[in-house]
């Protein structure tokens, strides 16, 4: 024991500060624990002192009732706690019954969050064991209610807040935090905050839930993690009037003032944490979203959710669904309501992939794909006026206004929805998607569940249970016709996780498309026989640990492909490599 607490000459103690390990650590640029060296001295708020109150109010080390005799008596908790010792699993069980009791979806994700602050391990330990069920809790489509009303349930500081007061400081706030060894960021401005619009400074729940799932999905240590909302402003009225807002009172700072903040904190991110750090954009307004990709993309390791994860994990599931209504990517017809990140992001992959199986030009591939936005289907005539990333959408054929118009003109075999805008998936288009088509394709990929073009009932009952659907955000399982359906999930949660494991652990310093593919290609391999029996494109979310690994692997194996990792030797086996370097939630004893 005396070599995992080192006692202070003030009569502190400190917890183990280095181990020569990746097992059950996570990934570390130093194969080790990144808390300190034993030799270096550690402010008192970051130890546990004498008296062992600190160690109970330390999330990192906390294991509340499940310290045992001897380390009671080690690091004087002896009287702290109540005489009861209880293992991690009967603490799980306590809590789970707990949150079971909370029948509004909020409460269990304060519960959750709460617990996150007072115990990290625990946290992660139920949601690794319980996936399905608090995935939908601690991310979409829960977490968009807890952005909407963050500044009511706000009680704790996650992450850093870095807003136009901290222009021309923000490497000073970045060296605020107390973790050095940071390897992914996840930073929002919050201006689209899901489907849920502008939610300024109380987007910070989406970064945090990011991460969360990074850890408990993917392995990346929790200290290894950084939550970052850019505070610019923002445009909702609602939150400028609301007492409890927590974020900058003014309107969104836009042009060259917003770019000048987000160059400082990209420059500043590099300089405090090195080349290899991930940056995640996240929910960031479509004007912003593709120039910030494009101009960092070629300066940063930088990955967009919104427009290249939704895209790896829904060509994934298209790769999947071929298997069951057969033909290759290229012999079916695409039509997308919705023409932003998420669709042209989506559009442009499946167009890649198209590419590469047919050895046709990109463009040739594009013009299978069709784009409906708000002003309707996005066709040449209407070229001059469109946002440059709906041009090369921009294909020869008369103007039509409506979805259900374009659906019977375009015969498409495939329907994807990613307009934000819920219940535009009407009876009527569904009914023409199954008279065009024996199984229809029809992803419904809006979130939260509000926003959901259509719910799974609709789909299998307008199509007679034809329909092969999945959408963004989970809905039940349904019963047509005597047979029960399982909708399958569109979750970015599938391959964001594993994507950034493969990235860190491969050291690479660059995202290229083929990275993105990859990753699909490995997402679609772990659907069984099983998965298609009941109708589903994806794999249960209870595996996911082991998808993840795969995911890495294949990431990780195409970055030493493109010359892009920097973590040399490269491991003979990736799969296994990256289910070693997966953080454990389990105890340690100290």
């Amino acid at each position: 024991m005396g070599s995992t607490l080192k006692e202070m000459r003030d009569g502190s103690t400190v917890l183990p500060m280095s181990r020569k390990s990746t097992v059950g650590g996570g990934v570390c640029d130093v194969y080790g624990e990144d808390r300190a060296t034993e030799d270096q001295l550690v402010t008192p708020w970051t130890v546990s002192v004498a008296s062992g109150y600190s160690l109970l109010r330390d999330p990192h080390h906390n294991k509340g009732l499940a310290f045992s005799e001897k380390e009671r008596d080690a690091y004087y908790l002896r009287g702290l706690l109540p005489p009861a010792c209880m293992t991690q699993e009967l603490q799980e069980k306590k809590l789970m019954h707990n949150i079971r009791q909370y029948e509004v979806p909020l409460q269990r994700y304060m519960a959750m969050m709460n617990l996150q602050e007072r115990n990290e391990r625990l946290f992660y330990k139920l949601l690794i064991d319980n996936v399905e069920e608090l995935l939908p809790i601690v991310y979409t489509p829960t977490v968009g209610e807890a952005c909407q009303k963050y500044g009511s349930i706000f009680t704790h500081p996650q992450g850093l807040y870095i807003s136009l007061k901290e222009k021309g400081r923000i490497l000073e706030v970045l060296r605020n935090w107390p973790e050095k060894n940071v390897q992914v960021i996840v930073v929002t401005d919050g201006e689209r905050i899901l489907g849920l619009g502008d939610l300024g400074c109380q987007g910070m729940g989406i970064p945090v839930g990011k991460l969360s799932l990074y850890t408990a999905l993917g392995g990346l240590r929790p200290s290894a993690c950084l939550p970052v909302t850019i505070d610019v402003g923002t445009n909702n009225e609602q939150l400028l009037k609301d007492e409890f807002y927590i974020g900058l009172r003014h309107k969104r700072a836009t042009g060259q003032e917003y770019a000048d903040l987000v160059h400082e904190f990209m420059c500043a991110v590099k300089q405090n944490y090195g080349e290899k750090v991930l940056i995640q954009f996240e929910d960031f307004g479509n004007h912003n979203a593709f120039g910030l990709l494009a101009k960092y993309g070629t300066t940063h390791l930088v990955f967009n959710d919104d427009i290249q994860g939704t895209a790896s994990v829904v060509l994934a599931g298209l790769v999947a669904a071929l298997k069951l209504v057969g033909g290759t990517l290229a012999e079916h017809t695409f039509l997308f309501l919705g023409a932003g990140e998420a669709g042209t992001g989506i559009a442009e992959l499946i167009a890649l992939e198209m590419s590469k199986q047919t050895k046709q030009p990109l463009e040739e591939a594009r013009k299978k794909i069709w784009l409906v936005d708000s002003k309707g289907l996005i066709v040449s005539s209407r070229k001059e006026s469109l946002q440059h990333f709906k041009k090369p959408w921009a294909h020869e054929h008369e103007s039509i206004k409506e979805l259900l118009d374009a659906v019977k003109a375009i015969k498409p075999t495939v329907l994807i929805g990613s307009s934000g805008v819920g219940r535009t998936f009407t009876k009527e288009v569904i009914e023409a998607m199954a008279s065009l088509n024996e199984k229809p394709i029809i992803l419904a990929l809006s979130n939260p569940t509000s926003q959901s073009e259509c719910t799974a009932e609709e789909a299998y009952t307008w199509s007679q249970g034809r329909a092969i659907f999945a959408s963004g955000s989970p809905f039940n399982l349904v019963t047509y016709n005597e047979k029960t359906y399982i909708p399958g999930q569109a979750n970015n949660a599938y391959i964001f996780p594993g994507f950034g494991l493969g990235l860190v652990m491969s050291g690479a310093i660059r995202v290229h498309d083929d990275m993105l593919l990859a990753a699909s290609e490995a997402l679609a391999r772990q659907v069984t026989r099983e998965n298609f029996d009941k109708g589903l494109i994806y794999p249960p979310f209870s595996n996911i640990r082991k998808i993840s690994a795969h995911i890495a692997a294949n990431v990780a194996a195409k970055a030493y492909e493109l010359g892009l990792a920097t973590r040399l030797p490269q491991p003979e086996d990736l799969v296994k490599y990256a289910e070693s370097c997966m953080y454990s939630p389990v105890y340690r004893n100290y």
